[in-house]
């Protein structure tokens, strides 16, 4: 029977190689594989599929091969011992920042449409006075003097409790 499978060699080292192994693990695999598919006739084991007996061995000898070599990637310690903690904000925190905002848009909307989004366009675009000047097609003093409208509303704003 063994004499039956060495033509199916060939076919499973392509096997074994498309799943990444290379031309020597793939051909010791394959000699390991047709050792035990030996050792299991001589024990007096049947087999009723010989290509795919073989081929299910080695397929299971490479996944134990891979296993082993990725041994080092596991831990034994338990997943809540592994959880690295969250650095981010948390509920309180979330919540708070959320308030803040609001209030903070509740101020710039005080100082009037046109000195909020001149405010915006400078802090959160990152606008020069000028581009924003000309945005507007106006003067680089009309956005200094928004922009210092904006900053004295968020001012008064910001210090009542």
């Amino acid at each position: 029977m063994i004499d039956r499978l060495v033509r199916h060699f060939r076919p499973l080292e392509k096997l074994l190689r498309r799943r990444g192994r290379t031309r020597e693990e793939a051909e010791d695999l394959i000699q390991e594989s047709f050792l035990r598919v030996k050792r299991y006739l001589d024990e007096g084991g049947e087999i009723r599929e010989p290509e795919a007996f073989l081929v299910r061995t080695a397929l299971n000898l490479s996944r134990d091969e891979l296993q082993r070599e990725h041994r080092h990637l596991y831990s034994r310690k338990p997943v809540e011992e592994l959880l690295v903690p969250d650095a981010g904000p948390g509920p309180v925190e979330v919540v708070e920042a959320q308030q803040q905002l609001e209030r903070l848009q509740r101020s710039l909307n005080k100082a009037g449409p046109r000195a909020r989004e001149v405010f915006l366009m400078h802090r959160l675009h990152g606008m020069t006075y000028t581009q924003i000047a000309a945005h507007f097609e106006v003067s680089p003093s009309a956005i200094e003097k928004h922009i210092a409208k904006a900053l004295a509303v968020l001012g008064e704003e910001m210090m009542e409790p």
